[in-house]
């Protein structure tokens, strides 16, 4: 494996049986060298703790699955991963000819479950600088029922004070 420490889902699962014990895994091909790569979802599990729908799932490389165990923080730490959300979001925001008002309050919603930066995000929608988002957090020009400082993936809404 080289040294590229990035990673693509291939799509296809791996389910090993030893007696009465299942390992499964997904799939991840190596985006610097192509190489295959294991995550794994269970080791060394009693077949009977399994539900047998997830069992189909797995077998049929069912790609909703992909995405759900992908999103899954429990099997993120325990293979030590971290998902590249980078250009894998958009704010849409209809045009810029609302953002001379004195008052705007935006909804964000969220298709997936995709951790963002709402200065970021603000910033990107804005065209200001991610210090000047900060600024006017700190001014009280831009205010939400959330915190705006840390991530979120979760739809929210904010008001924009100018």
């Amino acid at each position: 494996m080289c040294a590229a420490g990035r990673f693509r889902a291939s799509g296809k699962f791996r389910v090993n049986a030893n007696h009465k014990v299942l390992d499964a895994w997904l799939l991840v091909l190596c985006t610097g060298c192509g190489d295959t790569a294991k995550l794994t979802i269970f080791e060394r599990t009693h077949v009977r703790t399994v539900r047998p729908a997830l069992l189909d799932r797995l077998h049929a490389n069912d790609l909703s699955l992909v995405a759900e165990l992908l999103q899954d923080t429990v099997l993120q730490r325990r293979n030590h991963i971290s998902l590249d959300w980078e250009g894998a979001w958009r704010l849409d925001t209809g045009g810029s000819d609302h953002l001379d008002q004195e008052v705007v309050d935006v909804s964000v919603r969220f298709t997936a479950r995709i951790p963002v930066r709402p200065v970021r995000l603000i910033a990107d929608a804005c065209g200001l600088s991610r210090g000047e988002v900060e600024r006017l957090i700190t001014e009280g020009k831009v205010v939400s029922a959330i915190r705006l400082t840390g991530k979120v993936s979760g739809d929210f809404t904010f008001t924009l004070k100018r």
